[in-house]
């Protein structure tokens, strides 16, 4: 992972909505997985039920995801074009699976290489497990998500649903699945109640069961 306290430069070049796009200037040595972080908890104010547990140190950090650079390397050996999508993403709840189903139809073959064989039998969904319970994620095709264009693709390599974000001028998250970026586990309150865990941290490890335990801890 990259250090969360580096003082990675910021990148240069710009993509076709005009946001800074990555151009790798200097590359900054890796820590350990227990480099020490500083965290902040708090309740969410719209569900008291749920505690968010945020790394500050890397919110507060100059990271920036380094996809498509000879920086990255992915998170798997010897599939560098993956980036962090080898292994699809996982849904966070209902709304985020109707999100998905919603964006997919206004996907093109120009925004998804592999549409047909998302749209196909298999469809783009598959079941896996969360802490030994059944849950859907993005199902992978040829090793890695069926919605990762690969670098062959005429329109570049990527995720399809960030390309049609760009083309429609939203933000990706708006289109993508959200647990990629936001593991969720529990932990027990004051009181002994069991509660729901949101964490924001700052690597994106390899696939979201083994999640909770090594980044909310």
């Amino acid at each position: 992972m990259l250090e969360p306290t580096s003082s990675t430069p910021r990148r240069t070049g710009h993509t076709v909505d005009g946001l800074p796009s990555p151009a790798v200037t200097a590359l900054v040595p890796e820590v350990p997985p227990d480099f020490p972080r500083e965290w902040i908890e708090f309740v969410d104010p719209a569900d008291p039920e749920n505690v968010v547990r945020a790394d500050l140190t890397w919110l507060l950090s100059s990271w920036t995801c380094v996809f498509g650079t000879p920086a990255c390397h992915g998170t798997v050996a010897g599939r560098p074009d993956d980036g962090c999508c080898t292994h699809g993403a996982f849904f966070s709840d209902a709304d985020d699976r109707a999100r998905l189903d919603s964006a997919v139809a206004e996907l093109t073959a120009d925004d998804w290489q592999l549409r047909r064989q998302g749209l196909g039998l298999s469809g783009y969904v598959e079941f896996d497990e969360v802490e030994g319970e059944p849950a859907e994620r993005t199902r992978t095709v040829r090793g890695a998500c069926v919605f990762l264009n690969r670098p062959d693709f005429p329109g570049g390599p990527g995720c399809a649903l960030h390309r049609l974000a760009l083309r429609t001028e939203r933000h990706p998250l708006e289109v993508k699945p959200g647990c990629w970026s936001r593991p969720s586990g529990s932990t027990t309150g004051a009181a002994g109640a069991r509660v729901a865990l949101t964490c924001t941290g700052g690597a994106r490890p390899r696939r979201r069961p083994t999640w909770a335990p090594m980044r909310c801890g």
